[in-house]
């Protein structure tokens, strides 16, 4: 990250004119606005109240733990081969968490960048310190973003809340958002066991139907499969998400050798900006 590569994502929470290097770890724009640039690579633009809570560090390290154990490499090495097929040369990663996907969907190359945004200053830290060539924005992404008209080429949203009018902005003409919602299987098991929060039972046609007015759907990628996970990997998974901020530690009363059957499944939408 340098303060030029940031910069130049953005605009102004305040005026949206363009930011732009202001000095030494800081940012601005024409009409005086400032905002400091953290010393660990990234700036915090968030603005007014919050609709949601952020990850915190425990979700993400049990997220880390969950994701480095390989289970959800299927849906990692399919985004990989979607975003591969744009030759994307920016990326924005909306709702970055660890950057787990991230890294996935970045193809080699010095002239490829990509800015990492999530309303968690945690997770925004831990994805620029994990890729070098990611620049990282705190946002809200149901504000108007900091981010400049046209500014990328794939916008990428894994598990993530989503703002159709923003998103359109943000993507040059024709440019990719591709998104991933759990299936209604995914989970069943640990839902069903009480220890993970219900979901939405139409994610997938609520997707598209949010998304109408601005984009057209154009790839639909189905993965399912059900897997043995132990307690801890089954604490690690609830740990991860939305169940954290809701569940007990029921998953770590079981048996060190116990294994739960788990199933695992994702909706991969590719979505073609109008």
């Amino acid at each position: 990250m340098s303060l030029q590569t940031l910069s130049e994502w953005l605009r102004c929470p305040n005026c949206f004119l363009p930011l732009h290097p202001g000095g030494d770890l800081l940012l601005g724009c024409e009409r005086g606005h400032s905002f400091d640039v953290n010393k660990r690579g990234f700036v915090n633009l968030l603005t007014g109240p919050r609709k949601f809570i952020g990850d915190s560090a425990a979700m993400l390290e049990a997220r880390d733990r969950f994701l480095s154990a390989g289970w959800y490499d299927p849906l990692r090495d399919a985004i990989r081969g979607i975003v591969a097929g744009e030759s994307p040369r920016r990326i924005v990663d909306a709702g970055c968490g660890t950057g787990y996907y991230l890294g996935a969907a970045l193809p080699p190359g010095d002239n490829v960048r990509a800015l990492a945004m999530d309303i968690s200053p945690a997770a925004v830290s831990r994805t620029v310190r994990a890729h070098d060539r990611a620049d990282g924005l705190v946002a809200d992404v149901w504000s108007p973003l900091a981010l400049r008209d046209g500014a990328t080429d794939v916008v990428l949203n894994v598990f993530a809340p989503r703002n159709p009018d923003e998103f359109h902005r943000v993507l040059r003409p024709h440019g990719m958002l591709l998104v991933v919602v759990p299936r209604p299987a995914h989970l069943r098991q640990l839902r069903e066991s009480g220890l993970a929060v219900e979901m939405q039972a139409d994610k997938a046609a609520h997707l598209t139907s949010s998304l109408a007015a601005g984009f057209s759907p154009e790839s639909h990628v189905q993965l399912e499969r059900t897997v043995a996970l132990s307690a801890p990997e089954v604490a690690a998974l609830i740990g991860m998400g939305p169940s954290a901020h809701h569940s007990s530690s029921a998953a770590d009363d079981s048996p060190s050798g116990f294994l739960r059957d788990v199933t695992m499944a994702f909706d991969i939408f590719g979505f073609r900006r109008r």
